[in-house]
């Protein structure tokens, strides 16, 4: 006779201490909550003080922007302050830009504009090395463990419209592996997500009808992803500890 035992799994992310960049709507939100039902603290760094006000206490709520790098500085000082240690950044703030480097259709000025350009580079590589450079210092002085998470995209390979971003992105990726291969000899491991087309308001946004139609059409799963993907990634890096230097692509398959 055979005895059967059930035995409850204890989360390796219990009392960490994890910060979310642009968690506190959307992709990042959906993360932040996630890791919260999983017994980790969660600290929010967001720019939106309304959307802030909605979490809730039971985060750690910083308004900061992450382009500002003495912003940054002071507001993590503070999260190390309160908490004593940050054990893991998830770098995912940012936004989406579509422009064409030349558009025909905009006679009057059809090259892409420069400023554009820059304010894309800013938010969406800027931030990634303010946060990580400011975090990793503490990490590497306190002796932590820890684990960053880039959030990318598969444009990072080149998707046509995108310029900016992708230019952005792809920087991520590649500072991704070489921070991977700098701080894995302190035990911190870097990775990147490249998430293909989700079912967010941002991709609604960004993409018509039937550009979103030709997306689930090209994509082996025949369809978008959910932010449940996503953030079943970011647990999934946490937790194993052998994953470094690596960009996971949770993309249905489809190729730029």
């Amino acid at each position: 006779m055979s005895l059967l035992f059930s035995v409850k799994r204890v989360s390796k992310l219990k009392d960490k201490v994890i910060l979310i960049t642009g968690a506190a709507s959307g992709l990042g939100h959906a993360i932040a909550a996630n890791l919260l039902e999983q017994g980790a603290n969660v600290v929010v760094f967001d720019i939106n003080k309304e959307s802030l006000s909605k979490l809730g206490a039971s985060f750690d709520q910083h308004q900061v922007d992450v382009t500002d790098y003495e912003s940054v500085q002071h507001e993590v000082d503070q999260v190390i302050e309160k908490h004593g240690k940050i054990d893991v950044l998830v770098n995912n703030a940012g936004i989406i830009h579509n422009e064409l480097l030349v558009n025909l259709q905009k006679p009057h000025s059809m090259k892409h504009s420069y400023d554009s350009f820059k304010n894309t580079l800013k938010v969406d590589l800027d931030s990634v090395f303010i946060m990580t450079s400011i975090v990793a210092e503490k990490m590497v002085m306190q002796r932590t463990k820890g684990c960053i998470i880039n959030i990318s995209s598969i444009s990072a390979q080149g998707n046509a419209g995108q310029t900016a971003y992708s230019a952005a992105k792809g920087a991520v990726e590649s500072m991704t592996k070489t921070w991977g291969k700098e701080l894995g000899v302190f035990g911190i491991r870097t990775n990147a997500i490249a998430p293909g087309f989700i079912d967010t308001p941002s991709t609604a946004a960004a993409l018509n009808d039937k550009a979103i139609e030709h997306i689930v059409s090209s994509t082996p799963l025949r369809k978008l992803g959910q932010t449940d993907n996503i953030v079943q990634t970011v647990s999934y890096i946490i937790e194993n500890d052998y994953v470094n230097a690596s960009v996971l692509q949770v993309d249905g398959g489809l190729t730029l």
